[in-house]
């Protein structure tokens, strides 16, 4: 089947080339460059920054979790060890609490106000983990996972099924009863990375086109 393309409704430009991570806290938009090191504040309506750090490790995906951050880094090289580190708004990231991914392998991230979900992209899965890192179950989807976000129960996720695939949606799943059910709900004509949400629309990156794209959330 054929998915139409997502609704877009604004880009605003990156605030660094070929953004990766992307959360949303109101109107304002923190986002991860992973060639750069660094953390952005944006404010949504004008792309105007507002914060900016070093983080210690490539950022990946990121979530707003109250009035901190958590984000998944890859630390030490080409040897790519994955942590969730955390990250205080105005403040910068905290050391001594970082959490190892399970299998040394994570991606996005996204929190419901209770649980951590990670993304595993090559591994096909989300894990739901507590706020300490301790696994609570695991969610298998079947595809490359590149974002994740969770809106009234249900995770939103953009997939993909390869490296080199031009074939990328957003798809929906509901995992809370005992047969969890997948579907896919739209496709994207670019690249995306990461999913965020304000309140009214969703948010993702256009990774090669360096710029962060509001869409409607689809029905």
């Amino acid at each position: 089947m054929t998915q139409t393309a997502i609704e877009e409704i604004v880009r605003v430009a990156s605030p660094a080339h070929r953004p990766m991570g992307l959360s949303c806290d109101g109107t304002d938009i923190w986002v991860g460059c992973y060639e750069t090191s660094r953390l952005f504040g944006i404010r949504a309506a004008t792309g105007a920054i507002f914060e900016e750090n070093a983080a210690p490790g490539r950022p990946i995906g990121l979530v707003v979790t109250g009035d901190a951050l958590r984000v998944v880094c890859s630390e030490n090289g080409d040897d790519d060890h994955r942590f969730i580190r955390r990250y205080v708004m105005g403040h910068g990231f905290k050391t001594g609490d970082a959490i190892a991914c399970p299998d040394d392998s994570g991606s996005f991230l996204a929190y419901d106000g209770d649980a951590l979900y990670l993304s595993q992209r090559f591994l096909h899965r989300i894990l739901e983990l507590t706020e300490r890192g301790t696994l609570v179950r695991t969610i298998p989807v079947g595809h490359q996972i590149t974002g994740i976000i969770v809106i009234g129960g249900l995770f939103y996720l953009t997939v993909t099924d390869g490296n080199e695939s031009t074939n990328h949606r957003l798809a929906r799943i509901d995992a809370r009863g005992e047969r969890q059910t997948y579907e896919e709900i739209a496709r994207f004509d670019f690249l995306p990375r990461s999913l965020g949400y304000d309140g009214t629309k969703l948010w993702t990156t256009d990774r090669e086109g360096s710029e962060l794209v509001a869409f409607a959330l689809p029905t």
